[in-house]
């Protein structure tokens, strides 16, 4: 172990951590270090290789601010993310930062030094400061289904599909029909004999303006702008919508019209039906998901996988399945931290969060000093691109550093009563959005009935709030031993003054 901390530790080499090392360098702070545990840069869109992976925001929006990008299409493909990013740190510098082949496997806070101790697959590491960047998409989530373990065939979760395994003419199981499965069922349908997707839950799903972005268009600055600004004013009036529920009707229209005009069966087209309001769940655009389900060779299952005996996979309703292969389109543990993380008592983070998922203005977690999560709980709308709020993340972390740097401090930690009170504001504001109103199911709730992942005002909001830093909101302080010799030596030099 050094005794000469490295001064700030980012924990992934994602769009987050990429972000994070940019930012924390054009603020002066140059002892950054990354430890990412793959052999290369790029997070959720390195790890999410399934056929048809991509963004289901437009390509405009999920840019950083400093680093515009030609996009080709409306909508990005994962590869063309993924070189992105890849070029954003390259042109930065960032690579030289991130060590690869490092995994953290657990942090530790030193309430006597005000320093974080990270046990690593590489040794221990100590840091003043923690950013967690490590995103909400990283721990995919399996189902607990009896028989799945002994099913005879390939089984494997979307986000790390088995490229050895070959689909052609085989019968392929889909347990699960959330964003992944929108997109990579249309992929693997042409090439397989037969395709059942078991659904326990119908999604909304809108059209997916998908236009083709011409190159000359990235060399007009202000065409360029306008374009990116009916992209942002579009995802923010359908935030309005989500947020007062009375005004959702023309939206739903618009969702159900397509799905009339793409599904002709009435019976199928009742069980992609959602009994829920749209924004309710995670919003899904494409043009692609319903064309495929009515294909000869695709059956849609509208119940959830129960059990597997040997090849068969089978509904709660009854209904069997013959598979081939299985994929597991479920999902992820969203907002889980990947390794162990203890605060200033002692208390593991995962503990916290199991009864009380909570942090100030998704950032900072109060009893667990100089710690940052890079994005945190209630940061997201269903319409905010993750650059953004990423962005306004890093300028309050900057802030806060940038202030126990200059103040002579050594920690720093948000004050529960401030916490309590944003957390209360919050989840008071969630109650008259739609976002609570799917009887508190799917992963926007982190706990039961708590909405534990989105925001609950405009984009907009979320960038002033974050920008407006508050010293006041957080504790500042010294390590014990220095702070008694700090009032030792104001007690001395005032009894000196006296004797004088």
């Amino acid at each position: 172990m050094t005794d000469d901390p490295t001064d700030v530790v980012v924990i992934g080499a994602g769009l987050s951590g990429i972000a994070a090392v940019i930012a924390l360098r054009r603020a002066g702070f140059d002892d950054v270090v990354v430890l990412e545990k793959s052999a290369r840069t790029g997070g959720t869109w390195r790890d999410n290789t399934y056929p048809g992976c991509g963004c289901d925001v437009p390509a405009m929006l999920y840019e950083y601010s400093f680093a515009p990008h030609a996009w080709r299409r409306c909508f990005a493909s994962r590869s063309e993310i993924l070189d992105y990013l890849r070029a954003t740190a390259a042109d930065h510098g960032v690579d030289e930062a991130v060590r690869h082949g490092v995994e953290v496997l657990e942090a530790r806070w030193d309430a006597t030094a005000h320093r974080w101790t990270l046990r690593t697959t590489a040794g221990t590491r100590t840091t003043r400061s923690v950013i967690v960047a490590t995103g909400p998409w990283h721990h995919p989530r399996y189902p607990d289904i009896p028989g799945l373990d002994a099913f005879p065939g390939p089984v494997f979760h979307s986000a790390r599909w088995n490229h050895d395994v070959d689909l052609t003419g085989r019968r392929v199981v889909v347990i699960g029909t959330g964003a992944s499965a929108v997109q990579f069922v249309p992929e693997i349908q042409p090439e397989a004999a037969h395709v059942e997707v078991f659904q326990s839950t119908p999604q909304w799903v809108l059209p997916k303006p998908d236009y083709a972005l011409p190159s000359p268009l990235h060399r007009h600055p202000v065409v360029r702008r306008v374009l990116r600004g009916q992209h942002h004013w579009t995802q923010e009036a359908i935030g309005l919508l989500l947020r007062h529920p009375r005004l959702l009707p023309p939206l739903e229209a618009v969702a159900r019209l397509h799905l009339r005009a793409s599904v002709h069966d009435p019976a199928l087209r009742a069980a992609l039906t959602p009994r829920y309001r749209f924004g309710a769940r995670r919003i899904i655009a494409s043009d692609a998901y319903y064309p495929a389900l009515t294909r000869p060779n695709v059956r849609l299952h509208p119940t959830r996988a129960a059990s597997v005996r040997g090849h068969d996979v089978i509904g709660a309703d009854g209904t069997r399945a013959r598979a081939d292969v299985v994929v597991l389109a479920t999902g992820f543990h969203v907002g889980a931290v990947p390794f162990a993380l203890y605060g200033a008592d002692g208390t593991a983070l995962a503990r916290t969060w199991e009864r009380d998922r909570r942090a100030y203005l998704g950032t900072s977690v109060s009893g667990f000093p100089n710690l940052f999560l890079l994005p945190g709980p209630n940061l997201f709308s269903g319409t905010t691109a993750v650059p953004t709020a990423v962005e306004a993340q890093l300028h309050h972390i900057v802030r806060a550093l940038i202030h126990l740097r200059a103040g002579g401090f050594t920690s720093l930690d948000v004050r529960p009563e401030v916490q309590d009170a944003h957390h209360a504001t919050l989840q008071a504001a969630l109650r008259t959005t739609v976002y609570n109103t799917a009887d508190g199911s799917g992963y926007y709730f982190g706990l039961p009935g708590v909405n534990t992942f989105c925001w609950p005002w405009s984009t907009g909001r979320l960038v002033r709030r974050l920008r407006s830093f508050a010293p006041d909101a957080y504790t500042w302080s010294t390590p014990p031993r220095r702070a008694e010799s700090a009032a030792f030596l104001s007690r001395t030099a005032g009894d000196h003054c006296r004797k004088e």
